[in-house]
């Protein structure tokens, strides 16, 4: 089974003690589960379904598909950069929407 919560976490640029603040977990138990010691918690998994914008499914390497039920009218890169928002804090998400406003505005 691959171990897709350490890659979805590195692909965030996420450290494991940040995962594990937001998961309420030690830093120890996001170790466990990337090492495929232990395995999430439901709460947990729904938690890191939230966090990385990933099925339950692909979290558990059940499926390659990250997020089934995607719309079928995004182009590619309007996927990646939605996948890429899903990543970014509160605050990187306001700054790059300020940013985008000033783009569009004519």
């Amino acid at each position: 089974m691959p171990n897709r919560i350490k890659e979805l976490r590195e692909a965030a640029h996420m450290t494991q003690v940040r995962l594990s603040i937001e998961l309420e977990v030690s830093q120890e138990t996001v170790s466990a589960y990337e090492s495929e010691k232990h395995y999430p918690s439901v709460a947990s998994l729904l938690k890191l379904s939230k966090i990385f914008h990933a099925s339950c499914d692909y979290i558990l390497g059940l499926s390659d598909v990250r997020w089934p039920y995607q719309s079928a009218s995004l182009t590619p890169i309007e996927e990646k950069l939605l996948a890429e928002w899903n990543t970014l804090s509160d605050q990187k998400k306001a700054l790059l929407s300020a940013y985008l406003d000033g783009l569009t505005a004519t």
